[in-house]
């Protein structure tokens, strides 16, 4: 990641020498030739670094009196101090004030070169902290080729690099994040910070601390996640819980790209890419006055739909197969092969809880499978949620006990034929394929159990 110094000295020839040695370093540089300027930039946007000349001509402050104003700002900002005309007093001082070191002019180098990384050591270990964190995973609740998860692939990558705003819509559990941290990574800005806003887990009191961090009496008390976000992405996560306050100023930051903390007074600028996420249905909650209309064309740029498990299950068995071998291969065993007849429950049931709850329910399995057992994937293991997740499943047998034969086989072929036309997500050659039967022969079965519709279309399941 790039980390930005801020050079103030009153010699031009002296800002752009410097400017140049660290440039070619593969620093960003920005400079300044009095104290107004300096200040200004600082308050525009947080450097990582200030290299601050101690005297500064025809300027209304010196340089040590713009390093307390420095550090009455940003008390955790370094600043190297450097002067033609160097003494220990003035060491002293520039030391005692806050600064973090002294260089005489003129200087090498070499010198410089380990003065300014040892000053940015700090801020390096942050952002590469912050970086690790936001670590984009694989995009496994990805995996799959369906035609609806493919879309939103697509769709990923087409609006990665444009640094439009994208809002995803989609169920819990079905991949939001995961969306939107790939979307991230395949930008301009995957180098820099991901950073989440975790809008349901922040109460309302807390959320414009947390969100555009605090000062008091002009002295920085904590940075946000706004800020911690600057040259990144900025994800919104259930964006309909942001109370109402907070979504002002929110649409503000998107509108200058700058905020003010809590409790001060300076414009802060920013330069972040806002992602944002919700499961809810945003135009009702426009309807009853939760959610702003103004915020909701600023976010929906782009909109992805992210789509349930459900929707996707010809999904399942990649996902399936990829979890079991994951977490297999976390407890150092090798990846199992799946049963039919478990692959088939997988399928046929309506995970609720999406890609996150199957999930789950693979690495339970692994865990409380005995070790001995754990070469075949069989129903029995997927616990009760999976073999009894359909109402009335575990008493169908008992039912057909006392029916006569002719009405037990129809309802055994009609329980039968929605569990595998559900399976293949209503796709009746698939289905069709799978049961050993010609489409046709399958479509003229399904109107004979009263699985049509009334028009004898074959209804969903064509």
């Amino acid at each position: 990641m790039t980390l930005e110094i801020l050079v103030v000295d009153d010699e031009r020839d002296i800002r752009e020498l410097v400017a140049g040695v660290l440039s070619d370093e593969g620093y960003a540089c920005r400079t300044s030739g009095d104290s107004a300027s300096a200040l200004a930039e600082i308050d525009r946007k947080r450097p990582s670094l200030v290299l601050l000349d101690v005297w500064l001509h025809g300027s209304p402050m010196d340089g040590l009196e713009v390093l307390d104003a420095i550090k009455s700002r940003e008390p955790d900002l370094p600043v190297i101090i450097f002067s033609g005309h160097g003494s220990i007093d003035t060491a002293v001082s520039a030391v005692s004030r806050g600064a973090m070191d002294f260089i005489e002019k003129p200087f090498e180098a070499e010198k410089l070169l380990h003065l300014v990384g040892r000053a940015t050591e700090t801020e390096r270990l942050r952002r590469e902290n912050i970086r690790l964190k936001s670590a984009v995973p694989s995009g496994e609740e990805f995996t799959g080729n369906s035609v609806a998860i493919n879309a939103v692939r697509a769709t990923l990558k087409r609006v990665a690099g444009t640094g439009s705003r994208v809002l995803i819509s989609g169920p819990g559990g079905a991949g939001k994040e995961v969306a939107a941290r790939l979307l991230h990574a395949w930008s301009t800005r995957a180098d820099k910070p991901f950073v989440t806003v975790n809008s349901a887990r922040i109460t309302p009191e807390r959320f414009e601390h947390e969100l555009f961090g605090e000062e008091q009496d002009g002295r920085l008390l904590r940075a946000g996640l706004l800020e911690m976000a600057d040259g990144g992405t900025l994800y919104l996560d259930e964006v309909a819980d942001m109370p109402l306050s907070t979504q002002a100023r929110i649409l503000r930051v998107l509108t200058e790209q700058s905020f003010v903390r809590v409790g001060g007074g300076r414009q802060i600028g920013v330069d972040v890419r806002v992602v944002s996420s919700t499961a809810r249905d945003l135009a009702k909650e426009m309807e009853e006055k939760r959610f702003r209309e103004d915020l909701f064309y600023r976010l929906n740029v782009v909109p992805v739909a992210i789509p349930s498990l459900a929707e996707r299950r010809a999904d399942i068995p990649a996902l399936a197969e990829h979890f079991f071998t994951r977490y297999a291969s976390e407890q150092g065993l090798p990846a199992p092969r799946i049963s039919d007849e478990a692959m088939a429950a997988l399928q046929a049931y309506d995970w609720p809880g999406n890609v996150r709850q199957l999930r789950n329910v693979v690495e339970r399995a692994i865990i409380l499978t005995p070790r001995d057992k754990l070469d075949v994937i069989e129903t029995e293991m997927l616990g009760t949620e999976i073999t009894e997740g359909r109402a009335g499943t575990s008493n169908a047998m008992t039912s057909l006990m006392g029916a006569p034969l002719r009405e037990a086989r129809e309802t055994f072929e009609r329980e039968y034929l929605a569990v595998q036309i559900r399976r293949f997500s209503g796709n009746i050659s698939r289905t069709a394929s799978f049961i050993g039967m010609e489409r046709s022969a399958l479509h003229r079965k399904l109107k004979l159990l009263g699985m049509v519709d009334r028009k004898g279309s074959g209804g969903e399941y064509d």
